[in-house]
């Protein structure tokens, strides 16, 4: 998984008083958990543009003072009328230990069903993931190339060695649901070639 460097400071104080001066200055108090004790820094609110505002899901490298840490996010404070950031936490990340993140489903493939007038239903865009921080993948692909009218994808089409995913196997990802403008005829043709028996039948009849 891409990881995006978040450049820092530790901070000596954590009153009221010097958060409210780190974020008149453009900056954003963090937390880093998951190590022998949090971790006070702050980073410029810029640093997090990629971070955050993006589709994407990403680590993060928390530089501070010429050490590295490696980490996701894991809650984020915004205010409830500007948006700007108010707060972020992080979890440390660490080679040998199994992590849990929400990562994005991407579709793949053209389905005939929605080429026939089915309306696709693209239910869990992203699913939560457990794996080792090295197996974290950016993304889960869906291919939709095979769904017709009625078919349906599910978690346990998606599921690979390296990582699990912790949803039921049956969670529906994506589907084609019946439309209004379905094409009524089936796409592999097979009620097309009895609507011709049946033609043929009308014609013999009618001699």
């Amino acid at each position: 998984m891409k990881s995006i460097t978040i450049k820092g400071s530790q901070r000596e104080s954590v009153g009221k008083v010097s958060t409210k001066a780190l974020r008149n200055a453009g900056k954003v108090p963090c937390v880093l958990y998951g190590g022998d004790k949090p971790l006070h820094f702050s980073a410029d609110e810029i640093s997090f543009k990629k971070l955050v505002y993006t589709a994407n899901v990403y680590t993060a490298t928390i530089e501070l003072e010429g050490t590295k840490y490696h980490a996701i996010l894991q809650d984020i404070q915004f205010h409830p009328v500007s948006d700007r950031i108010l707060h972020v936490d992080f979890y440390q990340l660490f080679d040998d230990k199994l992590v849990t993140m929400e990562i994005p489903v991407r579709l793949a493939g053209t389905s005939p069903g929605v080429i026939n007038g089915g309306s696709l239903s693209f239910a869990k865009r992203k699913l939560s993931v457990r794996a080792l921080p090295t197996d974290l993948p950016d993304f889960l692909t869906a291919d939709i190339s095979k769904l017709k009218i009625g078919s349906k994808l599910v978690v346990a089409e998606l599921e690979n060695e390296k990582f699990s995913i912790l949803h039921p196997e049956n969670t529906v990802v994506v589907q084609v649901r019946t439309s209004r403008a379905a094409v009524l005829e089936d796409e592999d043709g097979e009620e097309g070639e009895e609507g011709e028996e049946g033609a043929a039948t009308e014609e013999t009849a009618a001699e």
